[in-house]
């Protein structure tokens, strides 16, 4: 995880101090098993990771997902997301984000196209009042699903990163 993302689940989750989840929630395992489903597009969500605030804290869970579409997203997203510009698409809301993204990887047989990806990174749990802290709870919600979405590029080896710039851009398309 990126330190800007580290800095964004402080924004998220007030914390800084996690629970490690699973062994099974790595980035090479999430890439490994979108790579054994490509290019097949109805598997849906998977989960890639989980982020849980530390044993003693006010709980708070953050799902981060993975999924492969048939092509970029067309239309508009629900109106309580921003879109931004990054990858395909990048979707921010309050309470979650997500960042599609083009891939094109010697690590994903089976089709002369570009995988479609989906990152989404989740609040797990009642919807909360988002005050006065809108753009900035988008914005971090934004930069871990960046951040996220990076390294499964980089896992992937997706030709430019699948289009993901090195920083999260969180200026408005």
């Amino acid at each position: 995880m990126s330190d800007d993302a580290a800095k964004a689940l402080r924004t998220i989750t007030g914390s800084s101090r996690f629970e490690a989840s699973d062994e099974k929630y790595t980035v090479a395992q999430a890439a490994t098993e979108l790579a054994s489903v490509f290019p097949s597009t109805s598997v849906g969500r998977e989960d890639a990771c989980r982020i849980f605030t530390a044993i003693g804290t006010p709980n708070f869970q953050l799902r981060i997902t993975w999924s492969l579409d048939d092509s970029a997203p067309t239309g508009a997203p629900a109106s309580k997301f921003t879109v931004l510009k990054m990858g395909e698409r990048t979707d921010a809301a309050t309470e979650k984000a997500y960042v599609f993204f083009a891939c094109r990887s010697p690590k994903l047989l089976g089709s002369p196209s570009a995988a479609h990806i989906a990152i989404g990174v989740e609040y797990w749990g009642m919807p909360k009042d988002p005050q006065d802290n809108i753009k900035a709870l988008k914005n971090a919600y934004a930069t871990v699903a960046h951040s996220f979405s990076l390294a499964i590029a980089k896992e992937l080896r997706c030709d430019k990163n699948g289009g993901l710039p090195p920083k999260p851009v969180l200026d408005p398309a």
